[in-house]
This record gives C-alpha cells, structure tokens and sequence, in this order.
C-alpha cells in the first residue's frame, strides 16, 4: 500500500507525526496544477493565493496536480517505538492527550481495542538501535502489526523496540490495518505467514476486479472504512459515540494540530488546537446498523457535539476522507 502525493495532498493526508506537522497540507508550500483550460499555474502562500489554499480537500475538481513543493526533515535509521497499554476510557484519551502534546515524541499513535483497552505508542527518531530490542515488523513472517501491539495489552506490559524507519511507516500495510483479517481470517496464522506471508497485502485493485457484485454489496451494508477529526477535547465523547453507533475495533487513534488560516479545513476559532483522528475500519458489531442512516448521524452528531466546521467532519459510507500513514 502507498499514499500518492496528489492523493495526500488533495484528499488529505495524515500520519502520526502530524501532532508535530499538521496534516499534510501544512507542510506543501507550492503546488503546479493543469486546469480545465490546460494552463500550467503554479500556486503559493504569495502566488495564485486562493487556489493555493483550495487545493487541499478539493478531490481533484479543481485541476490536475503535477508536482508540489514540500518540506522534509532529515530521516534517521531505526524508530524507539514506547508501547503503554492503557485502561479506562478516561485514562485512555487523558494519557493520548498528553502524549500528543508533547513534542519530544517525533511519533504519536494509539489503537484501541475495546471501548475501555488500548495501547499508546509513542516514538523518537534515531541513528543507533540496541541490537536485542530490534524488531523488524516488515519481514513476511513476522505477525501483523496490530496483533503484535495487542499482545503488549493482553500480557499488560510495557515495551520498547527498535523498529527500521521504513519498516514502521509501512507498519499497517501487509494487514491493511486490520481489513486483511476479514478477507483472510487465518492470515496471520504462523504457518499461513511463513508460507505465504510474502504474498500480502493484494493489491486494493485486484480486490476490486475480483469482487463479485453480492460481495460488493455486502461491503457496502455491513462495512465501515471512516475516518472523523475531532478536537482532543471532545474526543470521549466521539470514542463513546462510536461504540454506540457501529462497534468497530480496533480504532486507529492519530493526533495532528490544526493551525487557524484560510482553506476548507481549520479550526473555528483563531488559536491552533489539537485533534485527533478516529479510524473506524472492518465490520459494525450493533444489531441496529444500517449503512447509510447510521453514518449519517454519527456524522451529524460530530458535527452538532464537537462544533467543528462540517469539512472536518466528513464521513461518508464507503469513503474514507483521509489517508494515513501506510
């Protein structure tokens, strides 16, 4: 799995460094589209102003992008990733904020597996790893990402590993998250892994042609792939709203700030404040759910109980308004 560029910039993209960045947008400071016309223009902060800002979120209807201009930082061998199970809701989104708000973690993660259970993980850059704490969770054999994090919950302990830098931003990608375990329930079985672990994840496209109509219908009823941002503050409620209304786990818990400024997404006010984004990814566990109704007033209850403008807030079934870090 990889995030193109234009789909990170256009359809938003966020990752678990993003409480330091801000979404991907933040981090752009030049764009070149082809419009309808088929003019070249390059936008700026400076330059073509209003097209510069209505670029992030616009889904392609604005023009084709072609090249943007990013900032970076300098990358480092390994990550030190903290794994801290965490229980009690509470305890849960006090402990998520205060790791996020701290900016001596490079990387910010959470993924919670009931509505009272997660893990926190939190993570530095480094160029020296301790040779009997390295765990390269790329290899095929090795267990899925999440089910490894979940272990860190079920024995209730702490950890710390080194993980290789590009192993860990493609730490969800031969899982697909957890999607994986629905479409191959004994995919991370020893043997399957040792076998054939070399063989995933299949391509989304290849899902795609091969998925029969009554399949594809299915996942359009009983599946949710949703992601909604929410201030920190409010971010109980939301968890607690979500339990209610599909009963989705594990949750993908990833913080960002969102700086004040023009474009379709910033806070209402004009203070920069922290969010987080909620993933709700797999099969809804309430007897109640109907796709499209449901989505609806969970989206509609983000909107009235967090107070955040209705572009943050997107959550259609069957889409996923952003992209993250696989």
């Amino acid at each position: 799995m990889t995030s193109p560029v234009g789909g990170l910039v256009m359809g938003t993209g966020i990752e678990s460094s993003s409480h330091i960045y801000g979404l991907f947008q933040h981090i752009c400071v030049a764009f070149e589209l082809v419009l309808a016309d088929g003019s070249l223009v390059r936008c700026t902060e400076e330059e073509n102003s209003d097209l510069f800002h209505a670029v992030p979120w616009s889904c392609g209807t604005l023009g084709f992008l072609v090249a943007a201009e990013i900032k970076i930082v300098p990358a480092k061998s390994w990550v030190k990733l903290h794994y801290e199970p965490v229980r009690g809701l509470e305890n849960i989104c006090k402990r998520f904020a205060e790791a996020s708000e701290n900016k001596q973690n490079t990387f910010v993660e959470g993924l919670q597996y009931t509505l009272d259970t997660a893990v926190i993980m939190t993570g530095t850059m480094t160029d020296h790893a301790e040779p009997d704490k390295i765990n390269r969770i790329g290899l095929h054999f090795q267990p899925w990402f999440f089910k490894h994090v979940e272990s860190h919950l079920k024995g209730d302990r702490t950890g710390v590993e080194y993980i290789p830098l590009r192993q860990y931003y493609h730490r969800h990608t031969r899982s697909i998250f957890w999607e994986l375990q629905d479409i191959i329930p004994f995919g991370n079985n020893p043997v399957f892994r040792w076998l054939f672990g070399w063989m995933v994840p299949p391509k989304i496209s290849l899902l795609k042609l091969t998925q029969g109509e009554t399949i594809r219908k299915l996942y359009e009823q009983h599946h949710v792939v949703q992601d909604m941002l929410i201030p920190m503050k409010h971010m109980q409620e939301a968890i607690t709203r979500f339990h209610q209304d599909i009963n989705v786990y594990p949750l993908w818990l990833c913080p960002f700030r969102l700086p004040p400024g023009r474009g379709m997404v910033h806070p209402k006010g004009q203070e920069e404040e922290l969010y987080v984004d909620i993933g709700a990814y797999g099969e809804p566990r309430v007897k109640h759910f109907e796709a499209k109704a449901s989505m609806r007033q969970l989206g509609e209850v983000c909107k009235r109980r967090a107070r955040v403008p209705d572009a943050v807030c997107r959550c259609v079934h069957g889409t996923r308004g952003i992209l993250g870090d696989v």
